[in-house]
């Protein structure tokens, strides 16, 4: 039998690793598969939203180098929701994140692996393609889940069938 002391030391490093490993084992969220749809901070419909009147781009803004799409701001969210279900514990965590300026974070349902350059604005302003081309039909979508895998495949495919420059410098430029 081990001493009670070894017991503790064990115990105590196990409770400090174990979330470290499991952290670093989970599937990185390119890899997630179709259908994908992780538990957000904050429930959201865009089913909802969208059947209001909301444009994606309304919320959804791409960053200074138009890669990356941005999330909503809280404030943005609490000019209807200061009198529409203000009384919803959900919509309290909004008010709070509005009022302290400390962002939701929500959990991603798409991204693309460090080694892809990936542009927004190209794919949306210069080929004129709409959100659900790659996201789905989020006017359907109570909770938004992966429409697509837009993985190599997916995409290289997408290309080909849109005549669009399909090289590997298309979107793995060298350094």
């Amino acid at each position: 039998m081990r001493h009670p002391r070894t017991m503790n030391r064990f115990a105590r490093v196990a409770v400090s690793v174990l979330p470290a490993i499991l952290i670093l084992a989970a599937e990185p969220v390119y890899k997630a598969k179709v259908g994908y749809a992780p538990e957000q901070p904050v429930p959201y419909s865009h089913k909802t939203h969208l059947s209001m009147g909301l444009k994606c781009s309304n919320c959804h803004q791409p960053d200074a180098e138009g890669f990356a799409m941005s999330f909503p701001k809280e404030t943005f969210c609490m000019g209807c929701h200061n009198s529409v279900k203000k009384e919803s514990p959900h919509i309290a965590k909004v008010a709070e994140a509005a009022k302290t300026g400390k962002p939701i974070e929500w959990a991603r349902v798409y991204q693309q692996p460090e080694m892809v350059w990936f542009s927004h604005d190209i794919h949306v302003m210069d080929a004129k393609l709409g959100c659900e081309t790659c996201h789905g039909k989020l006017e359907d979508m109570a909770v938004v889940a992966k429409a697509r895998l837009l993985d190599m495949k997916d995409c290289m495919d997408c290309h080909a069938k849109a005549s669009a420059p399909n090289g590997c410098s298309t979107c793995h430029p060298s350094q």
